[in-house]
């Protein structure tokens, strides 16, 4: 794998693959938490009308460019990031990469394309509400981080989406879509050095250095910037240590007629850049609540007893703090009986250290279910364009393996202890 960083300061990496698909990504560092100033949900509305067209190409030559070769145009959109991404045969890689590029540097966002759009993105948000499990996530999230740009909701309200106007989504553009906060990754079966050498060409034709309306210098940070108020110039990483202006801990229960209940518990916990927690969490998460039907609370829950029909243990990272999340949903008859059942295995964990055996079992799992899932050009593509953005670099499987194999069965208790503090732990209920 190849990676740099341009002089304005795009970063890039290129890896090779032995697959007849290549894959590219371009990620910008903005998100939900940089709507201040705008209506909520314009990030993600962004995303989506960012297709509508360009100085040269209508929104059904952008919906064809692609199909017609037998590839795909996709996005998304987080807290912090929004990404476009494609997949097309490896001939057509150029083609591609190209149309990210033009999408991200001269989107027109049609009047007419955005009234029709907007009844779209409305139509999304209220499937949501119609999916009691996705909608008390988004709720979980919003009543944590209350009171932080964390608390927002990604696809925005009916209301606020209305409101948006094609200069507010011009001016978004302007302010975020700058070289400094983009990522451009490719996986491809084609030398690395040649790959790299027409990517600068690329990253030159769409940003040249004299025009550019973000200038890099050595100082400037990665997803940190202009987070917590601190002054990058001493090349501090953020705060962390759940420093966040969260909400006390909230044990709330909404009744929304619904025939299953849903519950989340959750609270805060280490961010991007603390590194031994990080791991030690993502290790912790799926012992007790992983994709896998041996962990603790598949083995209890749905296994044994047959209460749930799935449970999960989730965690999201952020650049100044994440989230851990149990979630669930039953028959309301059992929910109580869920509940105690999830809080005597977090006991468990808080006062017993794992085994050896244990210990080693689960890394090898986790180890195991990351290298599967990163066997896809795709998701390395990804995965390169979120490891610039963070880190400013990316970690190689031996790195990451490295770090798995160094967690220690008492670093899985504190970290137990720390995120899920029964002093701490919030709740959420539908019922």
């Amino acid at each position: 794998m190849i990676s740099g960083r341009t002089s304005n300061g795009l970063q890039y990496a290129v890896r090779k693959s032995s697959s007849a698909v290549g894959y590219c990504a371009l990620s910008v560092r903005c998100g939900t938490r940089d709507e201040a100033g705008y209506h909520s949900g314009i990030a993600h509305f962004v995303e989506h009308t960012i297709f509508k067209g360009t100085a040269t190409k209508s929104a059904s030559v952008i919906n064809g460019y692609l199909d017609r070769l037998g590839g795909e145009l996709n996005a998304f959109t987080t807290k912090e990031e929004i990404v476009f991404h494609a997949t097309v045969l490896k001939e057509d890689l150029q083609k591609a990469a190209s149309l990210l590029f033009e999408l991200a540097t001269s989107a027109v966002f049609p009047e007419h394309e955005i009234e029709v759009e907007k009844g779209v993105v409305i139509d999304e948000i209220h499937s949501y509400k119609d999916s009691p499990s996705e909608d008390i996530y988004d709720k979980f999230e919003e009543l944590l981080f209350d009171g932080h740009p964390l608390s927002g909701n990604i696809l925005g309200t009916p209301l606020s989406v209305r409101k948006i106007s094609r200069d507010e989504l011009l001016r978004f553009v302007k302010e975020h879509f700058v070289p400094c906060r983009m990522a451009f990754t490719i996986v491809a079966d084609y030398d690395e050095a040649k790959m790299e050498k027409a990517v600068l060409k690329l990253i030159d034709r769409y940003f040249p250095q004299s025009s550019s309306d973000c200038t890099f210098t050595s100082e400037c940070h990665t997803f940190s910037e202009g987070i917590c108020g601190q002054d990058f110039k001493t090349g501090q990483k953020p705060c962390g240590n759940y420093g966040l202006p969260a909400a006390l801990p909230f044990d709330k229960t909404m009744n929304k007629r619904n025939h299953q209940a849903n519950c989340i518990i959750g609270g805060l916990a280490p961010s991007l850049y603390q590194e031994r927690e990080r791991i030690a969490t993502v290790l912790l998460c799926n012992i007790l609540g992983g994709p896998a039907n041996n962990s603790i609370l598949n083995s209890v829950l749905r296994e044994k007893n047959g209460w749930v029909y799935s449970v999960e243990c989730g965690y999201v990272q952020f650049a100044d703090t994440g989230m851990v999340t149990v979630s669930l949903g039953c028959d309301k008859a059992n929910l109580e009986k869920c509940i105690r059942t999830i809080y005597k295995e977090i006991s468990r964990l808080h006062e017993e250290l794992l085994s050896d055996r244990r210990l080693k079992a689960a890394k090898k799992q986790l180890l195991g279910q990351l290298a599967i899932s990163g066997d896809n050009g795709e998701t390395q593509c990804l995965s390169m364009g979120k490891g610039l953005m963070a880190y400013g670099k990316v970690s190689s499987g031996k790195e990451n393996r490295a770090l798995v194999e160094a967690v220690t069965a008492e670093d899985i208790r504190e970290m137990a202890r720390t995120v899920f503090d029964f002093d701490k732990l919030s709740r959420l209920v539908y019922i």
